[in-house]
């Protein structure tokens, strides 16, 4: 019977991590459909940044209640599935609390923190599920999270609970089996752990056969359930539980003020202005700005999938509360759905050249791209260091210098400043008049 359980243990360990892998694998062709860009100044400042934004999550601590239920949700589930190692040896080996006896306390002190840790992660998601469900926080009822984004957010919330109580209940059993002398489970004697003792009265009816079911079937739910979260987070914002990691390093260190040039324009300036600087065989830029996520960078795609949709990057954003429909968490979701689109598409035809569509017109609208003030709101609220104001500016850049499409109040700024180098309609030879006449 054990050999059969070891067979069945090794073939779900081998289809979860393959599934896993051909997933990720497919979102890292997808951030690589960005163009090339090289991030690699100021390592000191990235790690830095890896530490303190993405697994100290400092941001969330704005709200310092908030703060604290997301870090016991976020760094004790991943604590806690440390012992995960132990329950995969366990069903590979075919032996029992493999590390109990080897490490004698500090084996039962490990496991006490853990319960603790899965007691407060219970309490956290149970809270959250409130704010999201009952209380209804304005950021958790906006229409772009209707439908699959909504729900996402309660199917992993209720996961965590279940996996949590999983993790309790097959402890409770495990000791209660312990001091009943049943053979496998005497291979480690713990004794009562801190939180799962207090489960013990609700199963000290239950006969040792009865007993067993339980914990072994609390025991498979809680590894099968740990592999199908991991298999669950590639296709959920959740994936940011991975990413913020990778996108805390490489994300741009340069004032939150200072726009990015564009090479292209600043050359096409300067050769407007001295054409002898020109050379004769000059190419002109294939585009200006960006049109499809093919032509953004890959840290942007990066970004996109590096989402938590937590909203807290519209709550701020000043076009948003004035009742514009400018939304920078929706800016972030059409950007990855876009990536998803494309490389699903090209998974199943490896020659597509291309649907029609684009991330501008089709998913992101001009009146979306006009509302943004550029003031960065967005960029300094976002926990895990996202960036919807660079995807903005690349998109404008292309509505305004490839399609021409400007309101005319900016096409009167734009002639004014190519006519008489300001944004007003007066001649430069005037333009200190007004100290002379005061």
């Amino acid at each position: 019977m054990h050999i059969l359980q070891q067979i069945l243990f090794l073939l779900l360990v081998v289809t979860a991590v393959t599934l896993f892998t051909k997933k990720i694998r497919q979102i890292r062709k997808a951030i690589q459909l960005g163009v090339e860009e090289e991030i690699a100044d100021n390592k000191a400042q990235r790690w830095r940044n890896v530490l303190l934004l993405a697994f100290g999550q400092k941001k969330m601590f704005r709200n310092p209640l908030v703060g604290v239920l997301h870090f016991l949700v976020y760094a004790g589930f991943i604590i806690i599935n440390i012992e995960i190692l132990e329950i995969i040896l366990d069903g590979l080996l075919g032996t029992h609390r493999l590390f109990a006896n080897s490490l004698g306390t500090l084996y039962l002190f490990l496991i006490n923190a853990f319960e603790v840790l899965a007691l407060l992660v219970i309490v956290a998601c149970a809270i959250f599920l409130i704010r999201r469900n009952i209380i209804k926080l304005q950021r958790f009822i906006s229409k772009e999270l209707d439908g699959w984004p909504r729900s996402d957010a309660n199917y992993i919330l209720f996961t965590e609970i279940i996996l949590m109580l999983l993790f309790l209940t097959m402890n409770s059993g495990d000791t209660l089996l312990q001091q009943r002398g049943i053979s496998h489970y005497t291979e480690a004697n713990t004794g009562n752990f801190i939180i799962s003792q207090w489960l013990h009265p609700l199963l000290q009816s239950m006969s040792n056969s009865q007993l067993i079911g339980v914990e072994r079937t609390c025991w498979w739910l809680h590894i099968i359930g740990i592999f199908a979260f991991l298999n669950y987070l590639p296709y959920s914002k959740h994936l940011h539980i991975i990413l913020a990691f990778p996108n805390a390093y490489y994300a741009r260190l340069t004032p939150l003020g200072k726009m990015e040039n564009m090479p292209q324009v600043q050359q096409e300036v300067l050769y407007a202005m001295q054409p002898e600087l020109a050379p004769t065989d000059a190419t002109p830029p294939t585009r200006f700005g960006a049109k499809d996520v093919t032509d953004l960078s890959w840290k942007n795609i990066l970004d996109a999938y590096s989402c938590t949709e937590c909203g807290r990057c519209t709550a701020a954003c000043p076009a948003n509360i004035t009742g514009k429909k400018l939304s920078p968490r929706k800016i972030m979701m059409d950007t990855r759905d876009r990536a998803e689109e494309i490389i699903q598409q090209k998974s199943k035809d490896e020659a597509w050249n291309g649907d029609g569509k684009s991330l501008l017109h089709n998913y992101i609208t001009v009146e979306e791209l006009r509302a943004c003030t550029t003031c960065n709101a967005c960029v300094q609220e976002c926990p895990v260091s996202i960036n919807p104001l660079d995807i903005i500016l690349q998109l404008r850049r292309q509505l305004i210098m490839e399609e021409s499409n400007a309101p005319q109040e900016w096409n009167a700024m734009f002639s004014n400043i190519e006519n008489n180098f300001a944004p007003w309609k007066f001649s430069p030879e005037d333009r200190s008049k007004w100290m002379a006449e005061s």
